[in-house]
C-alpha cells in the first residue's frame, strides 16, 4: 500500500436506529428529571406517602396469593442472576460480532446497577424496613437489562425475525422487568415510587451508554473525504 493512504471499513452500525437519536436524548432527559425529583422528594424518608400508600395496598392485597411466584420473581431481580443475564447478553453479541452490543451489555447494566447501589441509595436515604431502598435495584437491573434488548433488537445489522417477533420479545422482556419490582412491592421490599425510581434510572442509564457508544469513531484512518482525495491523487500518478 503506497504511503500516506489508510485503508478504512465501512463506519460501525449505529447502536440507535437512524432519526431516533434525538427522542432518545429527550427520554434520557425524562429519566434524569424523574429520577431527581423522586429523590428530592423523599430524600431521607422511611415512611409511604399518600400516593405510595394507595398504590401499594393494592399491589399487595391483589398478589397475596402468589408468594411462590412473588419470590420467584425476586430471585431473578437478584445480583447472581442479574449477572448471569448480563452475561449471556454479551455473550450473545460476540457471537453475532455485534461489538457495540457486547459494549453497550456489558457497561450500562452494571453502571446502572452500581449508581443505584453505591450512589443514589445511600445519597437518598429513603427506607423501608429499616433497608434502603430507593431507586429500587431490582427495578434499575430489570429495566437495565430489557432497554439493553430493546436497543439490540431496534437495530440489528441482520435482521433475520421479522418486526413482529421483535415486537414481542422486546414486550416480553418489559413485562418481565416490571414484574420483577411489583413483586418486590408485593413482599413489602420497596415502595411503589422506588420503581419508578429504578426503572428511570436503568432506563436512562442504557441509552446514555448507546447514545455515547454512536458518537464514537474508530480511531485512525482519514476521513472518507481526505480518503476519496488520495485515491483520485493515486489514479493521476501524482503519489508514489
Amino acid at each position: 500500500m503506497p504511503w500516506g493512504i489508510q485503508s478504512r471499513g465501512p463506519a460501525p452500525r449505529p447502536l440507535l436506529p437512524p432519526g431516533t437519536h434525538r427522542p432518545a436524548a429527550v427520554l434520557l432527559a425524562g429519566c434524569a428529571v424523574v429520577t431527581a425529583w423522586l429523590a428530592l422528594a423523599f430524600a431521607h424518608q422511611s415512611r409511604a406517602d399518600r400516593l405510595d400508600a394507595a398504590v401499594d395496598a393494592r399491589i399487595r392485597s391483589g398478589l397475596d396469593r402468589f408468594q411462590g411466584l412473588l419470590h420467584l420473581l425476586a430471585w431473578l431481580g437478584g445480583l447472581g442472576p442479574v449477572a448471569v443475564l448480563t452475561a449471556a447478553l454479551v455473550l450473545a453479541c460476540l457471537v453475532a460480532r455485534r461489538w457495540r452490543g457486547a459494549v453497550l451489555a456489558g457497561l450500562a447494566v452494571p453502571a446502572a446497577v452500581a449508581l443505584t447501589e453505591f450512589g443514589l441509595k445511600p445519597l437518598v436515604g429513603r427506607s423501608i424496613g429499616g433497608y434502603p431502598s430507593f431507586p429500587s435495584g431490582h427495578a434499575t437491573a430489570m429495566f437495565a437489562l430489557a432497554a439493553t434488548c430493546t436497543v439490540l433488537l431496534a437495530n440489528p445489522p441482520r435482521p433475520r425475525l421479522p418486526r413482529s417477533a421483535r415486537l414481542a420479545l422486546v414486550a416480553g422482556a418489559v413485562l418481565v422487568a416490571a414484574a420483577v419490582p411489583v413483586a418486590m412491592v408485593a413482599l413489602g421490599y420497596h415502595y411503589f415510587t422506588d420503581i419508578v425510581a429504578g426503572t428511570a434510572v436503568g432506563t436512562g442509564m442504557v441509552l446514555l451508554t448507546a447514545l455515547l457508544i454512536d458518537q464514537a469513531r474508530p480511531a485512525g484512518g482519514p476521513t472518507s473525504g481526505a480518503a476519496t482525495s488520495g485515491t483520485a491523487a493515486l489514479s493521476a500518478g501524482r503519489l508514489p
